[in-house]
């Protein structure tokens, strides 16, 4: 069996509210108006019950049977004055009757003459009590909306009490519903007509927009394209952003909002939405499709592109692509320094080598007294070193071997890496990969600088600008080009749970380059002193890593000519902390 459209069943649907609708209002206003009828007729027979029981024949006559002992017969009663005036009223208001009763009930006037001198079908006891009584009853000539008024004797009035001698009882028929309904059948049949059609053309028109709206799909197929997309932007691991041809964001998937740290901004215009400035500008008009940006948001290096969405030839807009590369540019640096520190325990391993054929020449010589000699002096100058001044001021062993690796990097490129005096280390490294990016771009940064500045040899101080070289420069010889790194550990507050007790990592960083051209730009998104492409994020990841843990990355001297206090000319200055970056355990926090 062929199952209907979607906006066939819609038509059909809306026509059957119609339908129905009109009905209801047809029998809620029959109803109302067979109620207002009725009450209309309560109302006429409590007038005209009124009208009789007050005539003064009425009262004499039913005063008159009802002291007398026993009920005249109905041949009596029929042939009556109250009989006459009873059936007189009747006729002339068309009620459906006119019933006079004595005190106890018994008929004295009635349509039916079969039924006088009998008790009444109807409960005459509130009426009897002195209470004027509206009624809807079906006695034995149907049902009717009527009334019951009391009877008074000729010499006391309303009110008087024991002095009620009968009931005066009229009712009208109730008009059926189907006969109000009928009645009114003209306005109902054309309202109902008139919604109908009113409805229909609705209809008509609400299917045609729904299939110009959904492209004729049917919902299970717009279902299943929904849902299709939300497993591709909710499973994919890029960042996807969708602005349309009026510059409003339409998709944001949860990629995107967490790489960009920003709620769901769908909806927002794209020209207000709080992105940074680089990534509106993959959108612009003038922009290229295959231009591709490299950015920092918050703690992560991401790679942004743009591509127009146009779909039989209709332009839809932009769509943003976003990828994380943070965790490639960490390893790409770990990887890095693992490299500098492979080259350097095969260096190590190579001069270990030697120094072992050594001894064992030594040795198949015979020449034990010169080998012991030999040994003798390894162990008093150690193992081969790091070419790092200064770095038995480290005892710890990942910073040692960290700086040592740097510092066969740095030699490589003809700059010298040294540990300044002012190094005060007492605990171990708690967080080595912040230490490690932190302090790695830092150093690096420094080193390029060192090998592009045209200035060599100038001031090695510490925070200061100062080093134990003077201000002349002495610290390093003439032509040489130089890095120097200051580290103190500062121990924090002792815990009072028993965990091991951490610490603040403070480290300076200066060079013998040129400086910092333009240190309010320094910290920017993407902006660099070097011309190679990709640089201009390290600074900035460096600054969001130390922020993180709460700490700071800050420029205490731009360097350049003539900056310095005590010099011509020096490089840059920086300086780092980093709060719970080191542990400390019992003994190491002795001398804090």
């Amino acid at each position: 069996m062929r199952t209907l459209k979607f906006s066939t069943q819609t038509l059909l649907l809306q026509i059957a509210v119609v339908l129905l609708t009109v009905l209801l209002f047809a029998l809620a206003f029959g109803t109302i108006m067979v109620e207002r009828i009725t009450q209309e007729a309560e109302q006429r027979a409590l007038t005209l019950a009124r009208t009789i029981s007050s005539q003064p024949q009425v009262r004499q006559e039913v005063a008159r049977i009802s002291a007398a002992t026993g009920t005249p017969p109905s041949t009596v009663l029929d042939r009556g004055p109250l009989e006459s005036i009873a059936e007189s009223a009747r006729q002339r208001t068309s009620a459906l009757f006119v019933v006079i009763t004595d005190e106890t009930g018994v008929r004295l006037a009635h349509p039916d003459p079969q039924r006088l001198a009998e008790k009444v079908s109807t409960d005459p006891s509130e009426a009897l009590a002195g209470k004027e009584v509206v009624t809807r009853n079906t006695g034995t000539l149907g049902p009717s909306a009527g009334a019951k008024v009391p009877v008074y004797a000729p010499d006391t009035t309303a009110g008087g009490g024991s002095a009620v001698v009968g009931v005066v009882s009229v009712g009208f028929a109730r008009e059926p519903l189907g006969s109000a309904l009928l009645g009114a059948s003209g306005p109902v049949i054309v309202t109902a007509c008139g919604a109908l059609a009113a409805g229909v053309g609705a209809s008509m028109l609400l299917r045609k927009r729904l299939r110009r709206l959904t492209l004729g799909m049917e919902p299970e197929e717009l279902t299943t394209l929904v849902q299709d997309q939300v497993a591709v932007l909710e499973t994919t691991h890029e960042g996807v952003i969708g602005v349309s041809t009026s510059g409003r964001v339409t998709v944001v998937n949860a990629t995107a909002q967490e790489l960009l740290g920003l709620p769901d901004l769908q909806g927002t215009p794209w020209a207000d939405a709080p992105v940074p400035e680089p990534l509106r500008d993959l959108t612009r008009q003038e922009a290229a499709e295959d231009e591709v940006l490299e950015l920092v948001a918050g703690a992560r290096v991401l790679l942004a592109t743009a591509r127009k969405a146009v779909h039989d030839g209709e332009d839809l807009g932009w769509v943003v692509f976003l990828r994380d590369r943070t965790e490639l540019a960490q390893l790409t640096r770990q990887l890095e320094s693992v490299s500098t520190m492979s080259s350097a325990l095969r260096a190590q391993r190579h001069e270990f080598a030697n120094q072992l054929h050594t001894i064992s020449g030594l040795l198949d010589l015979g020449d034990t007294a010169r080998a012991a000699e030999y040994a003798h002096r390894l162990v008093e100058t150690g193992p081969l070193e790091f070419p790092v001044e200064g770095l038995e001021r480290l005892p710890e062993p990942y910073l040692q071997a960290f700086i040592g690796a740097k510092g066969i990097r740095a030699r490589e490129r003809g700059v010298t890496l040294r540990v300044g005096e002012d190094t005060f280390i007492r605990g171990s490294v708690k967080a080595p990969h912040d230490v490690t990016t932190v302090l790695g771009n830092l150093i690096d940064n420094a080193i390029n600088a060192a090998v592009s500045g045209t200035r060599v040899g100038g001031r090695a101080g510490g925070a200061d600008g100062v080093g134990e070289g003077g201000a002349d420069g002495a610290d390093g010889s003439d032509g040489e080009r130089w890095v120097r790194v200051d580290l103190l550990d500062e121990p924090g507050p002792e815990p009072l749970d028993g965990s091991p007790r951490l610490g603040t990592l403070h480290a300076v960083v200066a060079d013998s380059g040129d400086g910092v051209a333009e240190p309010d730009r320094l910290f920017e998104k993407g902006y660099t002193a070097s011309r190679v492409p990709g640089h201009g994020l390290g600074l900035k990841l460096a600054l969001e890593l130390a922020q993180r843990r709460g700490g700071e990355v800050r420029l205490l001297d731009a360097g350049g000519p003539g900056s310095g206090k005590h010099d011509t000319g020096s490089g840059a200055v920086f300086a780092v902390r980093l709060p719970t970056a080191m542990m400390f355990t019992t003994t190491s926090g002795e001398d804090a």
